[in-house]
């Protein structure tokens, strides 16, 4: 094995060749050096995986709710082999027991390389879902080990601030160095560190995609309209999620809410930093919890997608689509769900769907006419919460006319059943993240010891084949730029004429337009 002495900025990129280190390897070490000092990490045959990894400094007490400060420096070898704490979240949120407690210091991120080599890898960049209040980037369920290895790339993962603790906005309470969207600029200062020291790990600074799936799709479209994050990554993809709208008015009134709740008034605010961060937790959790990143007009600077794609990332091409039956995830808790009749149906769509309940109705059973009444609420569901967004998002790209973006539709019916039902999850929301981290099959954990994998009892063929078909295709495009698959369809980006959509399964098809009608019925809605 041949290893680089080459050296770059604050030393990164050094990886120190001694028959020492390379009997520590073989015994199952992986060392590198980072900016702040050297690394030991995990080697197993053809991985090396160096885990809590800090790329900024302390965010807790007089440093809440600022942008992220530089990481700190070290002496001698730090243990990189054991995760970092995820950031604070509610009890029962996904970061599971595996990991540390959660903390307020949990700017760390995880690396998995099949050598930390200085060979020039492409890098995927993932940032884990769970709507901007719960997650963390160690999840059992997007183990990056598998794709490192068999396709010879970089897979990174940071875990971030959420919740109050990331996104609410003191600004015009505190003063201008408490700026908005605190948790972006965490995700943008991992970036920075990527950029900085991904070599080192066997990564290329110059070609890394962003992605993420749900809520790390919301964080994926804001960086992709962010110009502070312009310089740091060369392609996108947005899965099952998109841009967050809210406006700066509504994170400030937000924030007074928030400091009223917590007893103090404008003038004492500052008293916040000083709050046992359970009690912030408890004031996130009795307020709605309806924090995120939101339009600050400098950081986030535009509502995205709403009129064009963002102008900054124009020559970036993209990845956008969703699942073909998102909604089911979001009901698993509640069989009643699953067996409705007609009124049943109705009544759970008006809340929803108002006085265009019955032309829903009547699109979705003329387009779908196999369809029981459970099925069509979820069709609608998935549309209103994904599919409108997704396409729109799709659309917007391609009259940019600058740089390609490729449409997808998973369609594999994971036969995983709903808990309590003879229902299957199908292409549910989340089922495709396993697919995408080519993990089809990955185990449930012993009982007790961490929420079940809600997709894990599908262990059949078709499964594995849609798995690989999608890790291939993303793995693809983060090393050109273009998503393929050898065996499976060429995949045309999306264009306004044919709407060409990747059909994702275990056998792919790519066709156009596949929800012709109910797209044009979402279009006329907004006339």
């Amino acid at each position: 094995m041949t290893f680089s002495r080459r050296s770059a900025l604050y030393g990164l990129g050094s990886i120190i060749a001694t028959p020492a280190i390379l009997r520590a390897q073989d015994m199952g070490d992986a060392l590198a050096t980072c900016a702040q000092g050297k690394l030991r990490g995990v080697r197993s045959p053809g991985l090396s995986t160096f885990k809590a990894i800090p790329y900024a400094g302390s965010v807790s007490g007089q440093a809440r709710f600022k942008a992220p400060p530089a990481p700190a420096s070290w002496t001698g070898v730090r243990d990189a082999s054991q995760l970092g704490p995820p950031s604070i979240q509610p009890p029962k949120g996904t970061s599971g027991i595996f990991e540390p407690a959660c903390a307020e210091d949990c700017l760390v991120l995880n690396i998995w390389t099949p050598a930390a080599d200085g060979k020039r890898r492409p890098v995927m960049f993932y940032n884990h879902g769970g709507g901007y209040v719960t997650g963390s980037g160690g999840g059992r369920g997007a183990d990056g080990g598998r794709l490192a290895t068999e396709y010879d790339v970089v897979v990174v993962e940071t875990n971030h601030r959420l919740g109050l603790l990331g996104y609410l906005y003191l600004g015009e309470l505190l003063g201008p160095e408490y700026q908005a969207n605190q948790g972006m600029l965490d995700i943008l200062a991992a970036l920075k560190w990527v950029k900085v020291n991904i070599e080192a790990f066997g990564g290329d600074p110059n070609n890394v995609m962003i992605r993420g799936e749900s809520g790390g799709a919301g964080k994926t479209a804001c960086l992709y309209g962010m110009p502070l994050a312009d310089p740091y990554f060369n392609k996108a993809s947005m899965e099952s999620g998109g841009p967050t709208q809210m406006p700066r008015a509504a994170a400030v009134a937000l924030a007074e809410r928030i400091i009223k709740y917590l007893g103090l008034t404008r003038a004492d605010a500052k008293k916040i930093l000083d709050l046992p961060v359970e009690q912030l937790l408890d004031a996130q959790m009795k307020n709605g919890g309806g924090f995120g990143a939101f339009v600050d007009g400098e950081i986030v600077p535009e509502v995205l997608f709403q009129d064009r794609a963002p102008a900054i990332s124009a020559r970036k091409p993209m990845i956008v689509g969703t699942c073909q039956n998102e909604a089911v995830f979001f009901s698993y808790t509640d069989p009643t769900a699953f067996n409705m009749d007609e009124a049943e149906m109705k009544k759970r769509l008006q809340p929803m769907t108002g006085k265009d309940t019955e032309a829903w109705i009547a699109t979705y059973r003329k387009a779908r006419p196999r369809d029981n009444p459970t099925d069509l609420f979820f069709g609608i569901e998935t549309a209103r919460m994904m599919r409108v967004g997704a396409v729109n998002m799709a659309e917007k790209k391609a009259q940019q006319a600058a740089a390609p973006v490729y449409s997808y539709i998973v369609t594999y019916q994971n036969q995983s059943l709903v808990p309590k039902t003879n229902h299957p999850f199908q292409a549910s929301h989340a089922s495709d993240i396993r697919l995408t981290f080519d993990i089809p099959d990955i185990t449930d954990p012993p009982a007790g010891q961490e929420r079940p994998e809600i997709f894990g009892g599908d262990r059949s063929e078709p499964h594995r084949q849609t798995a690989h078909h999608m890790s291939r295709y993303w793995a693809n495009f983060a090393r050109t730029g273009v998503p393929s698959c050898e065996g499976q369809p060429a995949w045309t980006p999306y264009s306004m004429a044919r709407r060409e959509t990747l059909l994702i399964d275990a056998q792919c098809k790519l066709v156009q337009d596949p929800e012709s009608a109910e797209r044009k019925f979402w279009e006329s809605l907004n006339r």
